[in-house]
């Protein structure tokens, strides 16, 4: 079975969220993913990203977001990780509207559960947080193109 593997490191800058999403639209498009499901892993991916970076590092810049994306034609798995703050509480973390921003809807976590099949966050206070996603290929048969 053939697996891609690509890793992303990049500084922890919001205009890097857009090349974490291209990347992964990249890569489900060599799945022939259709329209809907390529955009929910964008979410999915600009979500995990965008928590690195505002609330694992705080917005500040001179850190670093690490993105593994490993693919086979039967799923991608991407893992997001960072070296922030980390998560106190995960499952609080993972409700609806829960955001340590009062400026953010707090919808992350659900959208990333929500577009993916598997959602697994592990979160260290002080070491860091990395979310991994799994998104199931499901094979397109030739009548759906």
């Amino acid at each position: 079975m053939k697996v891609n593997k690509l890793q992303l490191t990049f500084s922890s800058l919001p205009e890097n969220v857009t090349i974490a999403r291209m990347v992964a639209s990249a890569l489900g498009a060599q799945l022939d993913l259709p329209i809907n499901e390529l955009e929910e892993l964008k979410v999915a991916v600009s979500e995990a990203v965008s928590n690195a970076i505002m609330h694992g590092y705080a917005n500040k810049p001179n850190y670093f977001v690490t993105v593994d994306f490993e693919v086979t034609a039967s799923k991608i798995k991407i893992q997001v990780s960072d070296q922030g703050c980390g998560i106190p509480d995960i499952k609080q973390a993972m409700q609806a509207s829960f955001s340590t921003d009062p400026e953010r809807m707090g919808l992350g976590f659900i959208f990333m559960q929500s577009f993916m099949d598997e959602l697994r966050v592990e979160s260290e206070v002080n070491k860091g947080t990395k979310v991994t996603m799994v998104k199931n290929i499901n094979p397109q048969s030739p009548s759906s193109h």
